[in-house]
Order: C-alpha cells, then structure tokens, then sequence
C-alpha cells in the first residue's frame, strides 16, 4: 500500500514557518525540523519549498535574519520572528482556527 503523501495547504506553510520561529532563531534545517516536530511528523517541508518561503517572509518583513554558526560548526542563515512577524504568526493563527472550525462544521453536516 503506498503512504500517503501530506500535501501543505496553499498558505500554510507560512503560518508553520512563523509558529516553528516562535520560541526563539531557528537555521534552515532547524525550522524544518521543527514543523516535523509540531505536526507530529505530518508534514516534512523539502529545502525547495522551506528556502524561498523563508525569503518571501523575510522580504514581507516578518523574518530576520543573522548569520551564526550552527551545532555542527558550520555557518548558517538563522531566521527569527520580527514584531510584524509576531502580529502576522497571530492574525494567520486566528485565520486558520476559522477556517478550520467551518471545515469541521461542514464535515459533520448531513
């Protein structure tokens, strides 16, 4: 039987990106990484897609970000939450609750 495949939602993986950032700077790998962690494995985002979200963010001023080395030595692009990123991370939140609470209401109606 083949595994199914969990697509992102168009949308989503911005709201991902900016909860993943929300305890603190984060490299690539680590933001990945992390919205496996918080999706329960649901959702495992390729570099193809996690790097230019990460620079469509940080263009749209919602990201930072800052050149340090990460766990293994190496030189790393870490990103980090900016206050408009912060209020975004918010109104994206509050969007999906409603949007999630309709698709609720619609699977249960008869």
């Amino acid at each position: 039987m083949k595994e199914k495949k969990n697509d992102l939602l168009q949308g989503t993986l911005d709201l991902l990106v900016l909860k993943s950032l929300a305890l603190g700077p984060l490299h690539g790998l680590g933001v990945s990484d992390r919205i496996k962690q918080i999706t329960q494995g649901a959702f495992q985002v390729k570099p193809g897609s996690l790097f230019p979200a990460l620079h469509r963010l940080e263009e749209a001023g919602w990201l930072k970000s800052s050149w340090g080395e990460s766990e293994n030595n190496r030189r790393a692009k870490y990103y980090r939450l900016t206050k408009a990123g912060q209020r975004q991370l918010q109104i994206e939140t509050d969007n999906w609750q409603r949007i999630s609470v309709a698709i609720s209401s619609a699977l249960e109606a008869i």
